[in-house]
């Protein structure tokens, strides 16, 4: 199994604005602007928490958010939307059941990602930068104080957004 994170910050490093806000990220650009569609193709799995999904609620047709993966949500709460699995209890150990050869997304907030950078699962961060200074916000990274090292792998601009493409450095690497 792969654990990917890709997602899009501000300039000054926060995922949505202090009221999980997303408006400044709508204005900035569109996915087909990026290579959303190129990473998704890759993907098997996404996993979220419940203020991301509820974003997604927010859309037209939720269930085709994401149409060709298996879509988990963290959350205590039961889910009505068809496409969304509800799960909860420890992320890493979540994360952990799938089987080598899963790639999968972690897709929104530092909640989830946090405490798998913690015990270094994240295998490959894709950021994109949006030309925006929020001021304040939800940070992307929140994780404890345990030093992780990642190597650039790439340096894409589409449109108005830079992609950063990070890889973990394995013990090999070092």
């Amino acid at each position: 199994m792969s654990v990917f994170f890709y997602g899009c910050i501000s300039l000054d490093g926060y995922l949505a604005g202090r009221n999980h806000e997303l408006d400044w990220l709508y204005q900035s650009g569109s996915p087909e602007e990026t290579g959303y569609d190129e990473f998704y193709r890759r993907m098997d799995v996404t996993v979220m928490g419940r203020r991301t999904f509820r974003e997604i609620e927010k859309m037209e047709l939720p269930q085709e958010a994401y149409p060709s993966t298996e879509n988990y949500v963290f959350t205590h709460k039961p889910l009505s939307q068809p496409g969304f699995i509800a799960v909860d209890g420890d992320v890493p150990d979540f994360v952990r059941q799938f089987p080598e050869g899963k790639n999968i997304w972690i897709v929104g907030g530092n909640t989830i990602l946090a405490p798998l950078l913690d015990r270094g699962m994240v295998d490959e961060m894709i950021i994109q930068v949006a030309p925006v200074l929020l001021g304040a916000g939800i940070p992307l990274f929140t994780q404890g104080e345990a030093l992780a090292r990642f190597r650039l792998a790439g340096v894409r601009q589409y449109g108005q957004f830079a992609e950063l493409a990070y890889e973990k450095i394995t013990q090999e690497q070092k």
